[in-house]
């Protein structure tokens, strides 16, 4: 029996499905650690099928194992399922219909692709070797993200390798895209307060302006990536909230200021946080205000191993999967992604499936008009069953 051509015929046949389920989600989004009607529906998917599931981590993952009863290794595959905090602004016959909250990066298509596949795969598991965990995960958003969680309740036991993938609206559909090494950035965020002395607009001397303080800290910011980063790094501060708002005639107590920093080495990113930090307390003693600094290092540098991310890249290119159009070294990716704790603790690769529409429009991630091209989950159900059945066979 020729297994991988089986499974091709079976997720073939199966597109309407993963279609069908990614719609239903993207209808019925939810944020990160509130997602139980989301995985309660995972959950019943698998309910009847050769396998078995268990809640992990927590917020609401989901780890279903498929056994071939042969002796061989254990692959780990990992689909996100949260939405974001955005009203969405298509006219969709599936639109959200969640005020404010929409599936406005793809993670509705990673579960509907990864549920079909995994259904195929437990009806082909007798012809494996080893094993598979499909990892179901929530919360990718948000800080501390539900990777970290499900790891400490046992996602990766005797796992050997994780493969994750990511939907790219920014490539086009058919395209497969891949970077070996340092691939995704690693991020932190920090609120900052300043905080002087309230008062009358018209009598300024009496007060202590926490606007002008807040301002000058934006404006020296700029500073740290010009200024104090070696031209070869790669580095980003952006202040992305400034809460000063209050009355015309008023001078400002206090102020709240949210930022966002992405690095591609941890070196780097501890010595933005000395800059940052720094840059507070210089502003405190030019104005005379408070500072209180709330920092978060959380998601590290996503590494792809490169031996493992040339295997599977390899695999791919060998299978000649006709949707394919390109596999393509896509470079180094701008966003964060929480798999990066996964690699931390196992060889793994993350790579990219073009979800352009069939039009080339702009569709950005994290916007309100965010769309994809459905294609994109046969082709991501195919590329990943591909390399599993490759993985589990030689």
């Amino acid at each position: 029996m020729d297994v991988e051509k089986e499974l091709m015929q079976r997720l073939e046949a199966d597109e309407d499905e993963m279609i069908k389920i990614r719609r239903h989600l993207h209808e019925h989004p939810e944020l990160s650690f509130k997602e139980k009607q989301t995985a309660a529906y995972i959950k019943d998917f698998y309910q009847g099928l050769d396998c078995t599931v268990r809640n992990c981590g927590d917020g609401y993952g989901l780890l279903v194992d498929i056994d071939s009863e042969n002796p061989g290794p254990k692959l780990a595959l990992r689909a996100d399922f949260d939405a974001l905090a955005i009203q969405e602004d298509n006219d969709l016959p599936f639109k959200s219909q969640n005020p404010g909250v929409m599936h406005a990066c793809g993670h509705d298509g990673h579960t509907a692709y990864m549920m079909v596949l995994a259904k195929n795969l437990i009806a082909l598991k007798d012809h494996l070797k080893g094993s598979i965990r499909i990892i179901h995960q929530p919360a990718e958003e948000v800080s501390p993200g539900g990777a970290k969680s499900m790891i400490k309740d046992g996602a990766l036991d005797d796992v050997d390798n994780v493969i994750g993938i990511h939907v790219m609206s920014s490539m086009p559909t058919g395209a497969i895209g891949y970077h070996y090494g340092e691939s995704q950035t690693g991020r932190s965020d920090f609120t900052i307060t300043f905080t002087g002395k309230g008062g009358h607009a018209s009598m300024p001397h009496l007060s202590n302006d926490a606007i002008v303080a807040g301002s000058y800290f934006v404006t020296s910011l700029q500073t740290v990536i010009s200024r104090r980063l070696d031209p070869f790094d790669t580095g980003s501060v952006t202040i992305g909230s400034f809460d000063g708002v209050g009355s015309f005639n008023a001078i400002k107590e206090s102020v709240t200021l949210k930022g966002d920093v992405r690095v591609m080495k941890e070196a780097t990113r501890k010595k933005i946080r000395q800059q940052v930090e720094q840059i507070a307390h210089g502003i405190e003693v030019m104005f005379g205000v408070h500072s209180t600094i709330d920092y978060d290092d959380n998601y590290p540098v996503l590494y792809n191993d490169p031996q493992f991310s040339k295997q599977v890249i390899q695999t791919l290119e060998a299978a000649k999967i006709p949707e394919v159009t390109q596999i393509t070294d896509f470079g180094l990716q701008d966003p964060s992604e929480d798999f990066a704790y996964f690699a931390q603790e196992r060889p793994s690769i993350f790579f990219y499936v073009g979800c352009m529409t069939d039009d080339g429009a702009n569709h950005p991630h994290h916007s309100p008009d965010f769309m994809m091209n459905e294609k994109c989950l046969l082709i991501a159900a195919k590329a990943a069953g591909t390399v599993t059945i490759t993985y589990l066979s030689d």
